[in-house]
This record gives structure tokens, sequence and C-alpha cells, in this order.
């Protein structure tokens, strides 16, 4: 909105200073500050209607420490993450950006599924909240449109650098991805049913809409499975998109994405202004929701937070790194995962459960093991950083 102001009185009085808004650098900036702002001015005044509409949180006895001095915290608190991040990005952004209109569409979509969740959880006094078919609908859904927008949108392309001249080529769409270790750190989808027959790269999108839609799904569950202990999915999903923040402003660089050997993508530096808006609403929602929490972010932050996370990934090409860029999600779905699988296995074969961990996912297991939250969450974060640098590294692995 201030951009396309901005550009129009920039155009037609040439006022002093209204070009800075054609910087995208000056953009990002202004959406950490307003997002930090709105955050800091309305976290609080939002913290409050939830208590007055009892929105609290209904903590299980699980036996942990400090467990019960959460009860009736509120949740929801992923409406100030969603707010914090929408404002500054309908103000700053390119509309006709068809990442930007994707990114919000992500967000009001699975943020409209965390909400419906947690509704019913606090207001029907039913803990298991929305049924998960109708979670993982919504999910596949989103990644149907999402993988269908990707695929088949024309303005979603890449250029590619001629080995002959040294210069580029057009704008072309393609389902290259990059991955490290192999040849140009690039790998595309249609290797996958090229064999299949001579037109397969009219059917890749058979393939493609598949592995986006299980991206989407498999993070935002494990942003939703991280988000157990104050402050950690919220640090740690920072880590994460300012990492996807900096690949997609390298990306969207010609210069920077030559120097460094990086698939050039066209119109996607846009998303930094996005990210800048999320990273600084992040940090503001950690304000209130580091130890000990004064709100919890609830399904309407984590399955958005990590819906956001899968999206950017897929955008800027780099989904390939969730693993270990996602590491803390990954370990913290793969510790469920293994407890639940072990636990039938050892039932059907011996008569009684077994379980790996004292409990998952892995962040109680250290509770149980008697670490305070705020070690367990410090730790987590200094290990997304460390994870965050190895992705990095890989840009120049070749």
């Amino acid at each position: 909105m201030l951009y396309y102001l901005f550009e129009f009185i920039e155009k037609n009085y040439q006022m002093p200073g209204a070009s800075l808004f054609s910087f995208l650098s000056f953009r990002s900036a202004l959406a950490i500050l307003f997002s930090l702002s709105i955050n800091a001015f309305y976290g609080r005044k939002i913290i409050s209607l939830l208590k007055f509409y009892q929105m609290g949180e209904r903590v299980r006895d699980l036996g942990l420490d400090g467990q019960k001095e959460k009860q009736g915290t509120p949740t929801m608190g992923g409406l100030i993450i969603i707010l914090g991040t929408l404002f500054p990005v309908l103000l700053l952004t390119k509309f006709d950006n068809i990442y930007i209109i994707l990114l919000i569409l992500t967000t009001l979509w699975m943020g409209f599924i965390g909400f419906v969740d947690d509704f019913i959880k606090v207001k029907k006094r039913d803990k298991s909240g929305l049924k998960g078919r109708f979670k993982l609908i919504g999910q596949i859904l989103l990644g149907i449109i999402v993988g269908f927008v990707m695929f088949f949108h024309p303005d979603i392309t890449i250029k590619e650098k001629s080995l002959e001249n040294n210069t580029y080529k057009t704008e072309i769409k393609s389902t290259k991805t990059t991955i490290p270790l192999l040849k140009n750190n690039e790998f595309d989808y249609n290797y996958l049913i090229a064999w299949t027959t001579k037109k397969s790269i009219n059917y890749t999108w058979l393939i493609f809409i598949p592995i986006v839609v299980f991206i989407i799904s498999a993070v935002s569950n494990g942003a939703n499975l991280t988000d157990g202990i104050d402050g950690l999915a919220a640090g740690v999903s920072s880590v994460c998109v300012l990492t996807l923040g900096i690949f997609a402003w390298i990306s969207g660089n010609i210069i920077f994405s030559d120097y460094l050997n990086v698939m050039y993508i066209p119109n996607v530096s846009e998303v930094v202004v996005f990210v800048s808006a999320f990273v600084g609403s992040l940090v503001g929602f950690l304000w209130y929701n580091s130890y000990p929490a004064e709100v919890f972010m609830g399904d309407t932050g984590s399955l958005t937070v990590g819906g956001i996370i899968a999206v950017l990934a897929l955008i800027v090409r780099k989904e390939l790194l969730i693993p270990v860029l996602c590491g803390v999600f990954f370990i913290e779905s793969l510790s469920v995962l293994i407890q639940v699988g072990w636990f039938k296995y050892t039932r059907k074969k011996y008569g009684f459960g077994r379980r790996v961990f004292l409990m998952a996912p892995i962040h109680h297991h250290f509770q149980k093991q008697g670490y305070h939250e705020s070690k367990i969450v410090v730790r987590f974060w200094i290990l997304s950083i460390i994870l965050a640098i190895i992705c990095l590294v890989t840009l120049k692995i070749r």
C-alpha cells in the first residue's frame, strides 16, 4: 500500500525521500520495526482480550515441573504473530508479487485451521481439539493450491546461465530445486519420472504437488509438536525464517546468486520484506512467550509458523534442506514417531508397551530428566543456529 502510494508521489510530485520505498532494504527494515511496534503496543491488549474471553490453556497433568503454574495461561497467541506479520506486509510489499500472495494465503489458511483447533480446545473443553483428519485435509488442500500455483503460474520461473557465453537465458518454468553435493547443487523433480515417457515434463506436476503437500504437512505438524515449552517454537522458528530470508535475498539478486553459483529466481527478493515482518513478529511474540510465558501461541501460531516456513522453503527452492534447517522440528517429530511406533510394536509382541523416551516429544524427555525448560530452550536455540550455519555453508559446497 505505502509502496504504491510513494511510487505515485515520486512519479508525479518528485517528493524528496519518496524513492526510499523502492529500495528493498529500506522496506525490510521498516517491516521489522512495524512488526515489533505492533506487537509491543497491541500484544498486551490481545493477551488481555484472551484473558477476558477466558481463552486459557487447559493443561493436562503430565508430571512435569512447573506444569500446574501454566494452567489458565492464555492461548491463541498466534494471533499476535499473524497480525504483527500481515499489517507490515500489506503496507510495504508489492501486491502483484505471486510469492507474497502465496505467503499471505498460507498465513490466513493455516491461521484459520489453528484458530478453530484452539477454539474447540478452550470453549468446547475438548483437549483433542479439531479432529486430526480435518487438520490434515486443510493442510493437503493448501499443499495442492501451493503446488498447483508454483508449477503452473507463469510468474514463477528461474533463470539459468548459459555455459557457452556465460550469460543468463530467458526466464523459464522449471521444477529444479537445490540440494547439496550434487552437480551445481541442483535437482530436477522431473528426473523422478523422466524414464516413463519423452514428454515427462508435462506430467511432473503429478509428483511435484504431492511432494509439496507432504512438506507443508510435515513442517507444520513438526512446528506444532515443538511448541511444548515456553519460547521454544518461536525462537527456533525465528532462526529458520531468518535463514530462508538470506536465501531469498541471495537468490533474488542476480549479482550475488551468480557469485555464489546459486539458482537465480526472478522477483523472489520481495519475499525478504515478508520475512522481515515475520521475524520481527516472532521476536515480538517471544517477548511475551519467553519463560515464564504470559501467552502461548497455540495451534493458531504453531501451524501458521510451520506452514509459512514450508512455503518459504519451497519458494526459494531450498525445501530439500528442511531436515537440516528445521532439524529441531525433525528431531521432535521423529521422537514421537519412534515412541509411538516402539510402544505399539512391543505391546503387540510382548503384551505390554515399552518406551524409548521418558516422554515424547523429546523436550519433555529432557524435562523428565530434571533439566529446567529454560536450559532446554536455549540449547535448542543454539542447535538451530548451528544447523542454520550448516545450511548457509552449503552455498559453497560443490
